[in-house]
């Protein structure tokens, strides 16, 4: 018996057949996301405050995402070993990291293994840092007015600690120093629990950097004698901003969770509306207001644009300190 040969009706109906049923694995592992647990980078040391305030996000983002994620301490290079993994890593969303504000500056003055707007996703913006100058209590430093007159009389000789070359916490004290016309020692160290280390041991007459110096304040061990921000900190209303000291330096650096370049939208869109959910627990909000960290959100495509924008300030900012890279 000789069949009839298939119409072309018969043949587009199969074809499309066929088309869906290869698209459904996909479409399965997409809905299935996350079947596993997720690898989220802290750059910093384990015990200073960003790797606290990372990892209530990642306590919290697990409980809507039903996945552990794990926070994966990497710290040094300025924080940048975090990014130098994402360049390498699956876009499938499973490696996440969060990129300081040194992603911006840093290709500004040496080579890096990544390129910051290419090479990155940047899923959510969830906060920002206090940034503050810190001394010893019971030293001869009172004041920035002590600081400028001690250095001018005593050319090099101060020297301050900080969480790396070319982070906020670096290059802000560089900013001032140049305005008021003096030379600071800067002594670079992994995150802050080392920075903490050495300026409690004796080993350093400053340190710059994030609040994890609140508690050594509050104790009374240490003194903060100037912040960074645009105005004066609600739990430090009496310390002044080294801006309206008149050295027109302002530094905070907001961050969140990013990814490699190239994750499909629906993976982006997840992990956005998981970590954006984070910012109304209890939990998490409570953690950042032990560190003095203020709620900074923005969604994918304001955290791109916003990225954008940074890095080209940023350029003009370190060509102004004179650190750019020589070409």
């Amino acid at each position: 018996m000789t069949r009839p040969l298939p119409t072309r009706r018969h043949v587009l109906t199969a074809a499309a057949a066929g088309a869906a049923s290869l698209a459904l694995p996909s479409l399965g592992l997409a809905q299935a996301f996350p079947s596993r647990p997720i690898k989220y980078i802290c750059p910093w040391p384990a015990g200073g405050s960003t790797d606290a305030v990372i990892r209530a996000f990642a306590e919290s983002a697990q409980k809507t995402l039903g996945q552990q994620i794990i926070v994966e301490n990497k710290p040094g290079a300025g924080g940048m070993l975090g990014a130098g993994e994402l360049v390498s890593a699956k876009h499938d969303g499973y490696t996440l990291s969060q990129l300081p504000h040194g992603v911006f500056r840093i290709p500004h003055m040496q080579k890096t293994s990544f390129d910051t707007l290419s090479d990155f996703t940047w899923i959510a913006c969830l906060t920002g840092y206090t940034f503050g100058l810190v001394v010893p209590a019971d030293g001869p430093i009172k004041s920035i007015a002590d600081l400028v007159a001690y250095a001018k009389a005593n050319p090099g000789k101060f020297n301050y600690g900080s969480t790396g070359t070319g982070t906020s916490p670096h290059l802000a004290v560089e900013e001032f120093a140049q305005r008021a016309g003096i030379t600071l020692n800067h002594v670079p160290f992994k995150g802050n629990a080392d920075n903490m280390q050495a300026i409690l041991g004796g080993h350093t007459m400053a340190a710059s950097d994030a609040t994890g110096w609140a508690p050594h304040v509050a104790s009374g061990k240490l003194k903060l004698i100037a912040t960074y921000g645009s105005k004066r900190t609600k739990r430090w209303p009496d310390v002044p901003t080294l801006d309206e000291l008149g050295y027109k330096t302002v530094s905070d650096s907001p961050f969140g969770v990013c990814g490699p370049k190239g994750m499909d939208p629906a993976l982006v869109r997840t992990l956005h509306d998981a970590f954006k959910k984070t910012l109304d627990d209890p939990a998490v909000l409570a953690t950042l207001e032990k560190f003095d960290q203020s709620v900074i959100y923005m969604d994918t495509a304001t955290y791109t644009k916003w990225a954008r924008e940074t890095y080209a300030a940023e350029k003009a900012t370190i060509e102004r300190l004179g650190m750019a890279m020589k070409s």
